[in-house]
């Protein structure tokens, strides 16, 4: 039983990394030059005008969604792992705390990423 549940917890953890990755690598990419008196304003115009973008490194706004919709995905399936994670410890009591916590360290953070991306590619909506 022991071992099923490693299978099982290694297959969810790689499966979360697999669909962050997209995300993550095209958040990366729009990185802003850093400048000593920039407003927040102007650091989101930066990222919202995609003129001075190569043509090759210009994401459109439908790969973008798509993006989004696959980070979503897979914070909805870290989201329902971890509250399985939290049943399970209350309801059965199991001794899974440790990836309960992982799961939800992993939900927060693909969480953050996801508000961070939409924001700097969808500014100002």
């Amino acid at each position: 039983m022991n071992e099923l549940f490693r299978i099982m917890f290694a297959k969810a953890l790689m499966l979360a990394w697999l669909f962050s990755l997209p995300g993550i690598a095209a958040a990366a990419g729009h990185a802003a030059e850093s400048g000593a008196a920039q407003s927040s304003t102007a650091v989101m115009q930066q990222f919202a005008t995609d003129d001075e973008v190569a043509p090759e490194r210009r994401i459109e706004t439908k790969r973008k969604h798509q993006i989004l919709f696959m980070m979503g995905i897979a914070l909805l399936v870290l989201l329902f792992l971890t509250g399985a994670f939290g049943v399970a410890m209350v309801a059965f009591g199991k001794d899974v705390f440790v990836p309960h916590m992982i799961f939800a360290g992993l939900s927060l953070t693909l969480a953050a990423v996801h508000a961070a991306t939409s924001i700097a590619w969808f500014w100002p909506y």
